[in-house]
């Protein structure tokens, strides 16, 4: 082969190398730009129940980055102020947000981020509270479908005491619209069955609230005459359950979240039962709905079977999953079976004969 034919090949053979490597980065370059455009809001409502820094935000920011590795997520907690959080929504826009998935400390005041998001073309993931406004969708549990569960496990652990004193009712914040489905779930199966001596809307789901919620029942009604506590949730349930302690009184408790500190007072019995409402189902629905959205996609129809309609009126496409009663015999087959938490968490000294009667150890 002659020199001059050896040049020309090589030649040849470097301008395709150069125009397979142009090609290349011109057919690259949209998969990159979309992957750089799924920016997503986190904005979660507080700390003080474990669940949301514990479960809710590492599985949702984990499915994000399993979906789209790029894809950018901005974090907010909002500590339980409403305000904050409406701040923390301008952020979010201002940022560039895409998607806002987005758990509201008040239902009804984020109204107007919602609508702001909405403008903006920004879609609006409503998780676990359905936020009112121009939601995009919404992924929670049956919420009613819980309050009827707690109903149900308070009238069943009563059994014969339901009619010989009166139960006392903590039903959640306010502000939360979920706290008035429990509520609502709760009374369709207790009204007619028990007598409800005193009643509370708890804000804030503050703890200390329902301590002293419950240590002014107890004042009001004496302590002979209370049967059984409807707690809406397990944060609710600690404070209460410090108060019938300091009062010497053990009588049947409900809850929800499945709490670590729920599960060891139900394995001591001064908490009766909990709602699991598994984390990570919920979670991953959420970051498949707001990567969805980024990208462009519409949502399929399996994973928006349903609708709702939010307090203000809006038509929701929703997912709404089925929460699960947990129990002193069940909490091998619930709990620790989807990896909630571990035995050694669980069954830690203070709980080691508790845990070895229920079967744990």
């Amino acid at each position: 082969m002659t020199r001059t034919l050896r040049g020309a090949i090589a030649l040849a053979g470097a301008t395709a190398l150069c125009l397979g490597t142009v090609a290349t980065s011109g057919a690259d370059q949209p998969d990159a730009e979309a992957r750089q455009d799924v920016k997503i809001g986190l904005l979660l409502p507080e700390s003080k129940t474990t669940r949301y820094e514990k479960f809710d935000r590492p599985y949702i920011e984990a499915k994000i980055k399993e979906l789209a590795p790029d894809a950018q997520i901005d974090y907010y907690n909002a500590a339980e102020s409403a305000t904050t959080q409406q701040q923390q929504v301008n952020t979010a826009l201002a940022k560039g947000d895409k998607v806002l998935i987005l758990d509201a400390v008040d239902a009804k005041s984020i109204q107007s981020s919602v609508q702001k998001a909405h403008d903006a073309g920004v879609k609006v993931v409503a998780y676990d509270r359905l936020a009112q406004g121009p939601v995009d969708s919404y992924v929670s549990y049956d919420n009613r479908k819980v309050g009827e569960l707690q109903g149900q496990a308070l009238l069943d652990a009563l059994g014969d005491k339901a009619g010989s004193g009166v139960i006392v009712m903590h039903n959640g914040s306010p502000t939360d619209p979920n706290a008035a489905e429990f509520k609502a779930g709760a009374h369709s199966v207790l009204d007619g069955k028990v007598e409800i001596g005193k009643e509370y809307d708890t804000p804030n789901w503050d703890p200390n609230n329902a301590n002293q919620q419950m240590s002014g029942a107890i004042s009001a009604l004496g302590k002979d005459k209370i049967v059984g506590v409807y707690s809406a949730n397990d944060g609710l349930a600690a404070g209460i359950a410090t108060a019938l302690k300091a009062a010497g009184i053990n009588v049947p408790l409900t809850g929800q979240d499945a709490q670590l500190d729920a599960i060891q007072r139900i394995l001591l019995g001064t908490q009766t039962i909990t709602i699991m409402k598994p984390y990570k189902p919920e979670a991953d629905i959420a970051a498949q709905m707001a990567v969805d959205f980024a990208e462009g996609k519409p949502l399929p129809s399996d994973l928006v079977p349903t609708t709702v309609t939010s307090g203000s009126g809006q038509k929701v496409p929703a997912n709404l999953l089925t929460p699960v009663v947990v129990d002193k015999t069940n909490i091998k087959d619930t709990v620790v079976k989807d990896g909630l938490y571990t035995v050694e968490e669980i069954c830690t000294p203070t709980y080691a004969a508790a845990c070895k009667e229920a079967g744990l150890q």
